[in-house]
């Protein structure tokens, strides 16, 4: 089964080890869990990533609660990226989230990092959400200093680095 109906989920190879098993890439028919993991350790890992991004980009103070608007935010962001980048956008978010996150709790920190990046690129902007999306997630997947979430992770590690 194809994510919204055009990028086959199967054909994502996560090169990193330490993220594989904590991003969820199994074809669903619809990914809405409903907080079933909400109350056991560790299950987040068992929902689906786009899901997981798009409750992160929920939690803003205008999509909240919205989450078919976001989906179709993300579903415009993966048309971009797939356009720009000529690859599956699964694939380009897993490079994303690789690059972006901190050594520990990677996955929820990168993907907080690049909904907080979308929100501040788009948020009373002339900039569509779909397009800061995009273009986060490819500058993420870049590693390009552009990206709010490489800027920040780097920043982070440079403030705990010079406290030890």
């Amino acid at each position: 089964m194809k994510l919204f109906g055009k990028w086959d989920p199967a054909e994502v190879e996560v090169a990193d080890l330490s993220v594989k098993g904590y991003m969820n890439l199994a074809s669903k028919s619809v990914m809405i869990s409903g907080g079933k993991h909400a109350k056991q350790q560790f299950k987040k890992s068992e929902q689906h990533i786009v899901e997981r991004l798009v409750n992160k980009l929920m939690r803003t103070e205008k999509n909240t609660g919205k989450k078919l608007k976001v989906y179709g935010i993300v579903e415009g962001a993966f048309d971009i990226v797939a356009k720009k980048t000529k690859e599956n956008p699964l694939s380009v978010l897993a490079k994303a989230i690789a690059n972006a996150g901190p050594p520990q709790r990677r996955v929820d920190t990168a993907l907080m990092f690049i909904a907080k990046g979308t929100h501040a690129a788009s948020f009373k902007k002339a900039k569509t959400a779909e397009a800061a999306l995009a273009d986060e997630i490819i500058s993420a997947a870049n590693r390009d200093v552009k990206s709010y979430a490489i800027n920040h992770r780097d920043s982070v590690e440079r403030v705990a680095k010079a406290a030890r």
